[in-house]
């Protein structure tokens, strides 16, 4: 529900006819002061304004009589030849049909003195189906007059040399100032959130350099920096010059006001001009700078002594030579942010080449160079298989698992094209990371993967700043008007620093946008080694196959000629009468070779069956397994004394009951076997996934999973021997020691242990003992 306002609190503006100059100013919001519209025009010049269609005037300024001899009352109502004259008509139909004036004022004639009224200039533009017509007085500059062309050429030839932005825009102000004779310059920059710092000046010696100073976002509000946008130059040559109304205020025809964006004599804001001689100023230019739509900058030229009236010419080379410096003043910015891009990608390509060649994302934080040359940061940190990878400052790993689990909830992160948070300001939104500013008040990060699970996050420290402003930011005086209380520009501009914290450089767009390129370099990556990985995972199941179907052919053909070898051997041995005591050792020989034969054959029969059968999956008691297991190793355990020692009860597992059971049969006896102590110690246990204590024992890929264990005080393992224990028919030891065998066992385990998608691995002292660990199932996501 709606209240009306009182008529008392309405405003001149609302209903259109308003003049800055009658009517003053009421508002107490910078954004809402209506500046092209202002009725009225700054009074060394004059302003018809005709119909389009007949050049009938319609509207004039009230001082018509001190420029043109002629009242506005005489004005209205007449013909445009009523003061041009006949030909001038002529002239100004001729340039309003061949050129382009909506929007854009252009120079049509200077018209001749008359008594004491010196020569006019008559500029031209249309808007709104009218015809603004501007009358200046030709001015006269001191000396020969300056060539706007050369002036402009030789301004271009020095910015043409310019490779950086700052020396770019300090010959902009020097350029400037030459060509206005101003007594200041500034190249003004606007930042994210409107305000304003001063880039680039050129003064004239003994002003004070305000090169550095931060300017408050209201100090050129809104509405004029939407005026800007569409205007090249904006003249005020006389700061206290007065100001002309338009009579009358509104189009008689249409009534509604007249926009005067594009106009040269368009009334200055009383907040404009009031600030301005609170700085001292007394006369101004402004110019834009601007990268297409976007209003990058202004140019500020500024006097302190008197009037500054340019002439038409050298405001033409001033609008002209604006344009050419905002195109080249953006390929200079490109330029830069060209070679900071290429540095960039080069730097990209060579982390994803480590990562392809070394095997893996860990090598962006171990190689050179690192994540942390990826960006310009201080910090970088890669979580990756389950695991932080940590360059340069950053948090600590508990903090960064609390900041990960906080970005996956932003909606930055849902983008499918734009997945990427930036700030340099973290703790605005993420309070718990207060304790982290000094290392990570800027954070850039990306996800690697769609599931997340992988994440890159750059990080900027706390960059102690002071601000200095032009004055409090924060002073905004009111001061009581005609219309009631309004805002008054602030009148001191004494040196105000503000210290900030908790804040980092800002990350520029080009490193977002490099973020995300590098983004998809990684994931592209990740996709052609996971292709090359199925592939190969592909052809290994396809060789194992195949190779499971040799061995279990050639093994079991191989033993009916091997059987035949020993049966005749055996006869030539029992008919003694046909050898000697030499040929009786060699067939004894033969005979134990033949039965090694059979052993071996044996052994690689039984491992081609065990990659070939299905496991028959079911929860099962593992304290059941183990004595099952315990009663099959009955007979050597007779052989020595021993011990066979459970701290806990086992968990039960989901797997294959016999397999398992003949895992935990090999490697009790591997146990037993290979031990020279007076008694045999053989301790069977296991580890949760939680327990922190083994960590330090446990692979990566392991990481989170019930591990068991088999530890005896044996003869332990040579470090360089911990992988060959578990190749086919390696033994470490003589034929004959420790019992014999054929060396196959520990390869049966590790296929069975392979087989339930689990891991095996050892721990071992020579001379003390060995702990053997395996998993039964696999980790989750791999």
């Amino acid at each position: 529900m709606s209240t009306a306002r009182p008529e008392t609190e309405s405003t001149p503006w609302e209903h259109g006819a308003y003049s800055i100059k009658r009517h003053g100013i009421s508002i107490t919001n910078c954004d809402a002061e209506p500046v092209q519209t202002p009725g009225c025009i700054q009074s060394h010049g004059v302003m018809l304004v005709a119909r389009c269609d007949d050049l009938v005037i319609v509207q004039v300024s009230e001082n018509s009589a001190a420029l043109l001899g002629q009242s506005p009352e005489q004005l209205q109502g007449a013909a445009i030849s009523a003061v041009i004259g006949a030909a001038g008509e002529r002239q100004l139909r001729e340039l309003m049909k061949r050129n382009g004036t909506e929007a854009n004022p252009l120079y049509a004639f200077t018209m001749d003195a008359r008594g004491e009224v010196p020569p006019l200039d008559v500029v031209v533009h249309t808007i709104d189906g009218v015809a603004i017509i501007e009358f200046e007085p030709v001015r006269q500059t001191s000396g020969p007059p300056r060539d706007g062309y050369e002036l402009v050429k030789r301004s271009v030839g020095r910015l043409r040399g310019a490779t950086k932005l700052q020396e770019f825009c300090t010959i902009v102000s020097e350029e400037f100032r030459d060509l206005t004779g101003l007594d200041r310059v500034l190249v003004y920059k606007f930042h994210e959130d409107g305000h304003g710092e001063v880039f680039a000046e050129s003064r004239r010696d003994g002003l004070t350099s305000w090169l550095g100073l931060h300017y408050p976002a209201g100090d050129i509000p809104k509405p004029a920096r939407d005026v800007f946008r569409q205007l090249w130059i904006r003249p005020v040559p006389d700061v206290n010059g007065g100001l002309a109304e338009l009579v009358p205020l509104v189009n008689p025809e249409t009534g509604r006001p007249l926009t005067m964006t594009y106009s040269a004599l368009r009334g200055a804001s009383i907040m404009y001009t009031e600030y301005l001689r609170n700085m001292g100023v007394t006369a101004a230019v402004t110019m834009s700078l601007r990268h297409g739509d976007r209003l990058w900058g202004l140019i500020a030229a500024h006097h302190y002594s008197g009037t500054a009236h340019l002439s038409l010419p050298v405001r033409a080379a001033c609008e002209f030579l604006a344009q050419i410096v905002s195109m080249q003043h953006q390929a200079v910015e490109a330029q830069e942010l060209l070679g900071y891009r290429l540095k960039l990608e080069v730097t990209h390509q060579q982390l994803i080449a480590q990562a392809a060649t070394d095997g893996g994302l860990s090598a962006m934080t171990e190689s050179v160079p690192t994540l942390l040359d990826a960006l310009d940061a201080t910090g970088a940190a890669l979580y990756t298989n389950g695991r932080w990878m940590r360059v340069g400052a950053t948090p600590e790993d508990d903090e960064l698992d609390a900041m990960a689990q906080w970005l996956s909830t932003r909606e930055e992160f849902e983008s499918p094209t734009r997945p990427v948070y930036a700030t340099d300001k973290l703790v605005e939104d993420y309070p718990a990371g207060a304790s982290l500013t000094a290392v990570a008040s800027g954070v850039l990060a990306i996800p690697l993967s769609r599931s997340r699970r992988s994440l890159v996050l750059w990080f900027r420290e706390e960059t102690s700043q002071s601000i200095r402003w032009a004055g409090n930011p924060e002073d905004k005086p009111m001061v009581p008007g005609p219309n009631g209380t309004r805002l008054t520009p602030r009148r001191s501009f004494e040196l105000f620093l503000e210290s900030v914290t908790g804040r980092a450089l800002p990350w520029r767009a080009v490193e977002i946008d490099m973020a995300l390129r590098f983004r998809t370099l990684v994931m592209e990556l990740v996709l052609s080694r996971a292709e090359r990985v199925a592939d190969l995972n592909s052809e290994l199941v396809r060789s194992n196959e195949e190779l499971d179907a040799f061995a279990y052919v050639a093994s079991h053909d191989l033993k009916e000629p091997l059987r035949g070898m020993y049966k005749y051997a055996h006869q030539l041995l029992e008919d003694a009468a046909l050898q000697g005591a030499d040929q009786q050792q060699k067939l004894e020989r033969l005979m134990r070779l033949t039965l090694r034969m059979d052993a071996l054959l044996d052994s690689l029969l039984h491992f081609s069956r065990v990659g070939r059968m299905a496991l028959h999956m079911e929860i099962v008691d593992l304290n059941s397994v183990l004595a099952e297991a315990i009663e099959i190793v009955d007979a050597r355990r007779s052989e020595r004394p021993n011990e066979i020692v459970v701290p806990r009860l086992l968990p039960s597992a989901t797997c294959d009951r016999i397999r398992v059971r003949e895992i935990m049969t090999n490697l009790l006896s591997n146990a037993l076997k290979y031990n020279d102590k007076p008694v045999c110690r053989i301790e069977v246990g296991f580890v949760d996934g939680h327990d922190d204590d083994h960590s330090a024992h446990r692979p990566a890929n392991a990481s989170g999973l019930t591990a068991y264990y088999m530890r005896d005080n044996g003869i332990g393992i040579e470090p360089r021997h911990a992988d060959q224990v578990f190749n086919m028919f390696k033994r470490l030891h003589g034929r004959d020691e420790y019992g014999g065998g054929t060396g196959a066992g520990l390869t049966i385990v590790k296929r069975l242990v392979q087989r339930h998608g689990g891991e095996i691995w050892i721990d071992s002292i020579p001379g003390e003992g060995t702990t053997f660990w395996f998993t039964l199932e696999q980790a989750t996501g791999q």
